[in-house]
């Protein structure tokens, strides 16, 4: 789970903020027109993650958004 915890870390949310500046600076810059203003929309999700510290993959490695292991009912 070596992405888990990099992605809990500050460098994790740095990460997820860098990517979506370069998702919007890609979307306005390269490729420009109404897909590239979706693709730079898109850019404010990680953005958003990282300043909010979540992981929207986070549930795919069997954690929650916060990155805390899933703790399961009791039956």
């Amino acid at each position: 789970m070596g992405i888990v915890e990099f992605m809990r870390g500050t460098a994790g949310r740095a990460a997820r903020i860098v990517a979506g500046i370069a998702l919007i600076l890609i979307g306005l810059a390269v490729i420009g027109g109404p897909a590239g203003i979706a693709v730079a929309v898109i850019g404010l999700v990680p953005i958003a993650a990282g300043v909010f510290n979540f992981c929207l993959l986070g549930p795919v490695f069997g954690v929650d958004l916060q990155g805390r292991p899933r703790s399961h009912p009791s039956r």
